[in-house]
């Protein structure tokens, strides 16, 4: 019999105390990963949907929710703002280019957002069925609204006042699909496209009482926010300043909000962090004492293999190899148990359309957790290996 089939019938001789440190450096090993998993497509979220955008330009109130609710469309807006200011801005020599958004409305929880044909071709996207809209009250749905919706391109939807479901529905003014947007990855996916035009027909056809009513709206009207690229990196120094303090808009770095947001949640993470390090060191001890016992209960078997010619690093060896099958076992269990959770947690925000993460991944840091576990188990089982080694046969064989 081999020293590793050998190891394994060692290990599930005591099964309840060898699934006790199974899960122990399992649970231990899930939660490393769950974390590693969840900071990486969160990092990578981020990094996709706020590439390009060098500052965004909306109402007055909170920075940060500006660019959650504007970039990432996670969040309500703080308010809207003159159409007029937003086009000074462009004819701002610093700017190289705006990209107008429009919110307000949404279809069964998916946003409605009014845009240009820019905003699309910001994130490098293509069309799957159909053609990107021509005129308002046309539509282009993302690749996850599209499936979610069960829309084609020639069907028609009724949007509904507010950024939630439930609100009430403009049914006098229905959208019709013209394209369906390839999956991208991007905040894009979520999100369902019109022109500009039509965010302001719809609501001015539900508040305008007469023509010279439907004038004084259109002489009003506002976007609710523009997402800016600087013409050159010296507009980083001076455009926010000018923005925030010469206008009545509010400008905000999406560079700067989301590495304080980041740093916010790594509060948590290192909570979580120390939690899983408790459950490892747990699980260390573990795993040591139930070693260090086997040695004292096998002193007839060891003795045994010592008189049948075995050497003593055979004898060391059989207790590493068992040290070994439990770390690869915690190993790609935890793995596993990780994976499960962020595709869990995935699976719970699509149902409001949040942060697209979930799916298999295997960032190049997730290659530290078997290595975590191998190194756990291993450096648990020194000790009772060096006491196996050093034994005499003789001390082995003496009664006790």
């Amino acid at each position: 019999m081999t020293t590793l089939s050998l190891a394994w019938r060692y290990l599930w001789s005591r099964p309840l105390g060898a699934a006790l440190n199974l899960l122990l450096l399992s649970l231990g090993l899930a939660s490393i990963t769950f974390l590693l998993l969840l900071g990486h497509q969160l990092q990578r979220a981020f990094e996709r949907d706020l590439a390009g955008i060098d500052l965004v330009v909306g109402a007055k109130g909170s920075p940060l929710q500006l660019i959650l609710s504007g970039v990432l469309h996670l969040d309500v807006p703080t308010g809207n703002v003159p159409l007029q200011a937003v086009q000074a801005l462009e004819q701002n020599p610093l700017v190289a280019s705006v990209i107008p958004i429009s919110l307000g409305d949404s279809f069964r929880g998916f946003r409605i957002v009014g845009t240009s044909h820019a905003y699309p071709a910001h994130y490098q996207a293509s069309l799957a069925q159909g053609k990107l809209w021509q005129a308002p009250m046309q539509a282009v749905l993302g690749a996850s609204a599209a499936r979610a919706l069960a829309l084609q391109v020639g069907s028609s939807f009724v949007g509904s006042h507010g950024l939630g479901a439930g609100g009430h529905t403009h049914g006098d003014l229905p959208y019709a699909v013209t394209g369906i947007l390839a999956p991208t990855g991007s905040v894009l996916d979520r999100l369902i496209l019109t022109d500009t035009a039509s965010v302001w027909k719809v609501h001015e056809s539900a508040t305008a009482l007469d023509a010279d009513d439907q004038k004084i709206l259109e002489q009003e009207r506002e976007l609710t926010l523009a997402l800016v690229r600087y013409r050159s990196p010296l507009a980083a120094v001076s455009l926010p300043r000018f923005v925030n303090s010469s206008t009545e808009m509010q400008a905000a770095a999406p560079a700067l909000e989301i590495s304080r947001l980041l740093r916010m949640l790594g509060v948590g993470t290192e909570v979580l962090q120390a939690l899983a390090g408790v459950l490892l060191l747990t699980a260390a001890l573990s795993v040591f004492l139930a070693l260090w016992s086997a040695v004292r209960e096998r002193r007839a078997d060891l003795a045994l293999l010592r008189m049948l010619g075995a050497p003593p690093r055979r004898v060391a060896a059989l207790l590493l190899s068992e040290a070994l099958w439990l770390g690869v076992l915690a190993a790609v269990l935890g793995v596993a148990l990780g994976q499960g959770l962020l595709a869990l947690l995935g699976q719970l925000l699509a149902l409001d359309q949040s942060l697209l993460i979930g799916g298999l991944v295997w960032p190049p840091e997730l290659g530290w957790v078997p290595a975590l576990a191998l190194g756990v188990s291993l450096a648990a089982a020194l000790l009772p290996t060096l006491g196996a080694y050093r034994v005499s046969v003789q001390e082995l064989l003496q009664p006790r």
